[in-house]
C-alpha cells in the first residue's frame, strides 16, 4: 500500500465480472473520493497491480477463469495492499473462505455503496497508521520493525497480511495484558460491530505463522473474554 494515500486520491482496483455492477462502482467511488479503475476479466487486474500503484482492491469472489479468492491468494503472494472481498454470499464458511485467502475485509451483496466506500477509508486509514509509525517492538523472540513493516521470530521473516500485521502490533504494544474482542476488533477494522469470525480467522492466521517450525504459542485466548499476548 502507498504511504503516501492520504496526501492524494487513493488508487482503488475493482475486479468484478458483472460490468453493470462495474459502472455503478466506477461512478459511485469516484463520488466518495477515489481513483478507480475497473476490471471484469482477473488476468487484465493483476497485469494492471503489478505495474501501477495501487492502494485498495475490492474482489468479487465469484468470477469465471480465476475466481476472487484465488485472485486474493495470487496477489497475496507479492502484495500486501488491504484487500476487501465482495460475495452474495453470506454464510460463514464462505466469510472464512474469504478472510483465509488473504482478505482485510469481507462484503456481502447487495450492500450501500456509502458501506463500502467507509469500510474502504477504514482499511487505508489502518494500513496509513501502520506505516506511520518508525520504531521497534519487541517481545519474546519476535521483532516488530514497523518503519520497514518487516517481523521477525528468531531472526527468520514472518510475512504477514495488513490485518494479521495490525492485530500482532496491537498485541506488542500490549504485552501481557487481556485485551477484549471488541477493542481488539474496534482498533483492527477502524469501526464497531465487526463479525466475530473475523478477528478468530486472522488471529488464527497469525498464530499458524508465528508458531511455523513448532515455535511457542504466544497468542493466547482468554475464553469469554478476549486475547493476551504472553509467553505459555
Amino acid at each position: 500500500m502507498n504511504a503516501s494515500a492520504s496526501q492524494r486520491v487513493a488508487k482503488a482496483v475493482v475486479v468484478d465480472d458483472d460490468e453493470r455492477l462495474l459502472r455503478v462502482l466506477k461512478r459511485g467511488l469516484r463520488v466518495h473520493g477515489f481513483d478507480v479503475e475497473t476490471f471484469a476479466d482477473a488476468q487484465e487486474a493483476i497485469a494492471y497491480i503489478e505495474t501501477k500503484s495501487v492502494d485498495v482492491a475490492v474482489l468479487d469472489v465469484t468470477m469465471p477463469d480465476l475466481d476472487g479468492v484465488s485472485l486474493c491468494r495470487h496477489l497475496r503472494r507479492t502484495n500486501d495492499m488491504p484487500i476487501l472481498m465482495l460475495s452474495a454470499r453470506d454464510t460463514v464458511p464462505d466469510r472464512i473462505l474469504g478472510l483465509e485467502s488473504g482478505a482485510d475485509d469481507y462484503l456481502t451483496k447487495p450492500f450501500e455503496l456509502a458501506e463500502l466506500a467507509a469500510r474502504m477509508r477504514a482499511l487505508l486509514r489502518r494500513a496509513e497508521r501502520t506505516s506511520a509509525s518508525e520504531e521497534t517492538l519487541t517481545y519474546a523472540d519476535v521483532v516488530l520493525d514497523t518503519r520497514r513493516h518487516v517481523v521477525t521470530r528468531e531472526g527468520a521473516r514472518i510475512d504477514l497480511t495488513p490485518t494479521e500485521y495490525r492485530l500482532l502490533e496491537i498485541f506488542m504494544r500490549n504485552p501481557e495484558t487481556v485485551l477484549k474482542r471488541d477493542a481488539v476488533t474496534l482498533q483492527v477494522w477502524g469501526y464497531d460491530g465487526g463479525d466475530s469470525n473475523y478477528l478468530d480467522v486472522h488471529v488464527g492466521h497469525l498464530r499458524e505463522k508465528l508458531e511455523a517450525g513448532g515455535r511457542s504459542r504466544l497468542v493466547q485466548t482468554v475464553r469469554s473474554f478476549g486475547y493476551v499476548l504472553r509467553q505459555a
